[in-house]
């Protein structure tokens, strides 16, 4: 796969391995004036891994996120986008590479219905740059693309439903369709379970766990239940610096983890809450 024919900006026509992992970090640091907000972080997803980065508040997840997706650029070390060298590129790269992400807040056109949204999603990863007024087999198989991305994230009857007449647990599960609409390889998602109630999070849940094998997933999330539940390996972050790694189970039992969300353990009744 090529990341371009006329590299700029730091692009870089390279061509990727099969056999090379999704996504590699080296040694990533992210500074921000006298703030060290990712200090040399070394992070791996295989391909069809599911990975979630957790950590609390402030311990540099959504701009490890911001990194890897190209919004920012690291002050130190590498990133590795299925072979390619991304260090330096810029964010319009990642789609061109498989990569599809979704953010802390919405980002969906309101006044506009599902299946609309999930045509643009198409559109705006394909790279075309000239469009036809009249309807195309390609404009076809994006309107197909779009209902069989509805259904698959639980929309279908609501296709030509406007966006903003939504819940918020419908809209979340929309921009998870908006990525998925692309045909990713790697799909990041940011908080996906942010502000769902139980039952929209026990649905975002089984919606993640229905997701293809193929697809690798990296996910930042704080409720913990969500993560631990659809992940294989969790990295956990504190102070922008790897704390923990490890299975669900392992990162349960973890002692440093423990620490980290609950506090050190004198400080802290019996009956406080568990990871």
């Amino acid at each position: 796969m090529l990341v371009t024919s006329e590299p700029t900006d730091g692009e870089t026509a390279v061509s990727s391995g099969s056999k090379s992992p999704m996504l590699s970090l080296r040694g990533v640091s992210v500074r921000f004036g006298g703030l060290l907000a990712v200090d040399d972080v070394a992070l791996h997803v295989e391909r069809g891994e599911r990975v979630a980065v957790l950590g609390p508040n402030g311990a540099g997840k959504t701009t490890l996120f911001n990194v890897i997706a190209g919004d920012v650029r690291p002050t130190t070390g590498t990133v590795t986008i299925a072979g390619v060298d991304c260090t330096n590129a810029p964010s319009r790269v990642r789609p061109g590479l498989g990569v599809a992400r979704t953010y802390q807040r919405t980002r969906l056109m309101q006044g506009l219905t599902v299946t609309d949204n999930l045509y643009l999603a198409q559109l705006g990863s394909s790279g075309r740059r000239h469009f036809s007024l009249l309807p195309s087999r390609r404009d076809r198989e994006f309107r197909d693309r779009a209902a069989d991305v509805a259904s698959q994230v639980s929309l279908d009857g609501l296709r030509d439903r406007l966006v903003g007449e939504l819940s918020h647990g419908q809209q979340r599960q929309l921009e998870i369709g908006m990525a998925l609409a692309a045909d990713p390889q790697l799909m990041m998602l940011d908080e996906p379970a942010s502000g769902l109630s139980r039952g929209e999070r026990e649905r975002l849940t089984e919606l993640l766990l229905d997701l293809s094998r193929t697809l690798s997933l990296l996910v930042i999330e704080h409720d913990m239940e969500v993560a631990l539940t659809v992940v294989d390996r969790v990295v956990m972050l504190s102070n922008g610096s790897v704390a923990a790694t490890g299975n669900p189970k392992e990162i349960r039992h973890n002692p440093v983890v423990q620490e980290l969300y609950l506090g050190p353990a004198d400080s802290n009744s019996s009956e406080g809450s568990h990871v």
